[in-house]
């Protein structure tokens, strides 16, 4: 192995290959469940750094583990514990490429971080839509290796929607040149789909080209509180008919989530989460003007008000209003984390199915722990919740998870496909769900992958044991 770690420090110096010292940022999941141990973490600067590297790796058969920002919710970017893998750290690689202003993109390297991303399409003038509540640390390799979601799918989709197309180092050290701006290219399959959301088991993403918008003239937010998942369900119907495609943003949080922000983050002021057994938080981008925003918004609060779809609204009156009630949503992860650990579900549901999902899987939670607690929040205007199971008051977490996670999840998800939905909707696979996906994936979709895997990556050295075993 010195002979191979002395090949990867030639050719990224040797300062930027570690083997010893603290590699806790790069070993240790996001959500602190597991920790592993790399052979070596190893920080490229370019793309063709990266092609050496992954050569090196397949000649002395070691495997990589690509890494971004380590925001991974499921356990797929950190090395296992064997001591053996090599850890591919693309953080170096954050530098935006080029902006295109005719056509509307913007390309960058995959260790830039989401923030950055935003900021730089900003400074050029315009708007780069995905926006996550990690986005400060996350990097947009890590974004798409994944298709995260966030807060505006609604509008405008997943990152898989947001981009054009890809630079990418294959299995064999290849480097794939699909950089382009086209928005229709029917030359044969879409080979940056098969990259886009395979966590990294395929081949390393090192740069992308992403769609931008022009900036909104104005974008307006709202806060409602509504009795039920039912009525949540009708006010973002009602929403898509007043707003049309200016809506942008729909987030449902339900009274227990909201009120942990409240317990730890007093300063937050959560509104209306005490009348009812949730509140949803609307925004809207409008192109013409605020006034004629404030308009439309104001008028659909009235017509939920007077159809009685919602009992209260508050419409945020300036940037820092709309701000603080953005950190409330962005902050109950935070929150219900410092409560303790919890059995925590990334899970899509069809819009129509959302309420007797909801009904039938908190009673049977409740029916088989007494006293469980649910942390049920998410996107509910692209059918996607965060339902999270927290332990009774005054119970263990770690006791509570040993005991009934496996059970917990069976049971949501079993629940999750009676009524058509997904296991996971923006989180990924990771290592966390790949045991459980083969109960719960159609077969052929199943042996689709693998002989997909088998194809791109015959040796299996590009992130194993994550996504399909």
């Amino acid at each position: 192995m010195n002979e191979f770690l002395t090949q990867l420090a030639s050719i990224v110096g040797a300062q930027h290959v570690q083997t010893t010292g603290d590699l806790s940022k790069y070993e240790e999941d996001w959500r602190k469940r597991a920790r592993g141990k790399a052979l070596a973490v190893i920080s490229p600067a370019n793309t063709q750094e990266v092609s050496l590297i992954v050569k090196a790796c397949l000649e002395h058969k070691v495997s990589i583990v690509p890494q971004g920002g380590n925001t991974s919710m499921v356990v797929g970017s950190i090395p296992n514990d064997s001591g053996t893998q090599v850890l591919l750290s693309l953080q170096r690689m954050n530098k935006v490429r080029s902006v295109d202003a005719a056509n509307l993109t913007m390309t960058v390297d995959s260790g830039c971080v989401l923030q950055q991303v935003q900021q730089s399409a900003e400074q050029a003038g315009f708007l780069f839509p995905l926006s996550l509540g990690s986005q400060g640390s996350c990097t947009i390799g890590g974004n798409l290796s994944t298709n995260a979601g966030g807060t505006q799918v609604v509008r405008y989709g997943n990152a898989r929607e947001l981009c054009l197309g890809l630079e990418v180092v294959t299995a064999s050290g290849e480097i794939w040149n699909g950089l382009t701006g086209l928005r229709k290219d029917n030359t044969g399959y879409d080979l940056k789909n098969l990259y886009i959301g395979s966590e990294g088991t395929l081949g390393v993403i090192t740069a992308a080209t992403i769609k931008l918008y022009p900036m909104p003239a104005a974008k307006l937010t709202a806060w409602a509180s509504v009795s039920s998942i039912e009525k949540a369900v009708e006010l973002l119907g009602l929403a898509h008919q007043t707003l049309g495609p200016a809506l942008s943003g729909f987030e449902v949080m339900g009274q227990f989530a909201l009120s942990l922000v409240d317990k730890h983050f007093p300063n937050l002021k959560v509104p209306l989460w005490k009348e009812n057994a949730y509140c949803i938080l609307l925004e809207a981008s409008d192109n013409e003007s605020e006034a004629h925003a404030r308009q439309q918004f104001e008028g659909l609060m009235q017509k939920a008000i007077e159809s009685e779809v919602i009992t209260d609204a508050v419409i945020a009156e300036s940037l820092a209003q709309a701000k603080s009630l953005w950190l409330i949503r962005e902050n109950i992860t935070m929150a219900q984390a410092t409560e303790g650990l919890n059995i925590k579900h990334d899970i899509s549901i069809p819009v129509s199915q959302m309420s007797a999902f909801v009904m039938k899987t908190d009673a049977l939670i409740e029916q088989k722990i007494k006293g469980v607690r649910i942390v049920n929040f998410g996107h509910l205007g692209d059918g996607n919740l965060h339902y999270n199971v927290q332990a009774p008051q005054g119970v263990d977490s770690k006791v509570f998870l040993k005991e009934y996670e496996d059970e917990i999840n069976t049971l949501v998800y079993d629940s999750v496909m009676q009524h058509g939905g997904s296991i996971s909707a923006e989180h990924g696979v990771g290592s966390l769900k790949v045991d459980t996906l083969k109960d719960y994936k159609d077969p052929t979709a199943l042996s689709i992958m693998r002989a997909i895997k088998k194809s791109l990556d015959p040796m299996n050295i590009m992130n194993p044991g994550r996504v399909i075993n």
